[in-house]
């Protein structure tokens, strides 16, 4: 999973630490080791995770961080994965469990080769990488979701427009989140999958900028200028400006008018 490889990196540039690896957790309680950074044998490859065992199993079982000092001589974990775990050299360890609505995920680790204590900031900073996992994970489903809910039937349905309205307030929301997320790969593929929510409308080329189309978004979903600053992290008078100009190019006197030009051309759902 790339957004792991991108934490793992991140991990190790943030803490110094020398080896990074981690995984997502698959069927059940099982944790399979598919990311390696820094290491230098397969030895940990593929290695499955049960929860409850050794430090990443603890890890999720407490879906809480979890560290030793020195992986072999520790008596706070079991000791299943000694073997894969002394081929690559390792000592210190942490590991971070990636939870998503409660459930635990995945699992990232910073390790030493050497034993001595991991700090806070080496914590902190393997906290925020599973941050960013996390998030990732959170806009995939959302997008998959709302990709499956996005088909409007084609006769006249109450029940199927309200759930094309539920898309459209979802479509509003994700165009929001975009700008704060910091991966530049997930955030166009989030923006290609808003994209893709709009497909069902007639396309056209309006030459809206990205901002613009996320001040419609909002205003599309009921927002004053003022809510739509503070959802964007805008002040109301750079949002009055934006929706100034998207009108104009739209050919459109209202906010109605602009939101409806919009769908007309297929860059709002």
């Amino acid at each position: 999973m790339v957004e792991i490889q991108s934490a793992l990196v991140r991990l190790r540039r943030g803490t110094g630490l020398p080896v990074a690896f981690g995984g997502l957790v698959e069927s059940g309680r099982q944790m399979r080791i598919s990311e390696l950074s820094g290491t230098a044998t397969p030895a940990l490859r593929a290695l499955a995770v049960c929860s409850g065992n050794g430090l990443g199993g603890k890890a999720v079982a407490l879906a809480r961080p979890c560290a030793v000092l020195d992986y072999s001589a520790s008596r706070q974990i079991s000791h299943e994965y000694d073997a894969p775990v002394a081929a690559e050299g390792l000592r210190a360890i942490l590991a971070v469990p990636v939870v998503v609505r409660r459930r635990v995920r995945g699992v990232l680790y910073g390790a030493l080769r050497t034993a001595q204590p991991l700090g806070d900031r080496m914590l902190s900073a393997a906290m925020e990488a599973a941050r960013d996992v996390e998030q990732a994970l959170v806009v995939r489903e959302e997008v998959r979701e709302l990709l499956s809910a996005a088909r409007p039937a084609p006769a006249p349905d109450p029940a199927a427009s309200a759930v094309w309205e539920q898309v459209r307030e979802a479509h509003t929301a994700l165009r929001a989140l975009a700008p704060r997320i910091a991966d530049p790969a997930l955030r166009a593929e989030l923006l290609d999958a808003c994209g893709l929510l709009t497909a069902e409308a007639a396309t056209g080329e309006v030459g809206l900028t990205p901002r613009e189309l996320d001040v419609l978004a909002c205003v599309a979903a009921g927002a004053t200028n003022a809510v739509a600053a503070e959802r964007l992290g805008l002040r109301a008078e750079t949002v009055k400006g934006y929706l100034r100009s998207a009108m104009r190019r739209l050919g459109a006197h209202t906010r109605g008018e602009a939101v409806v030009a919009a769908r007309r051309a297929g860059v709002l759902p």
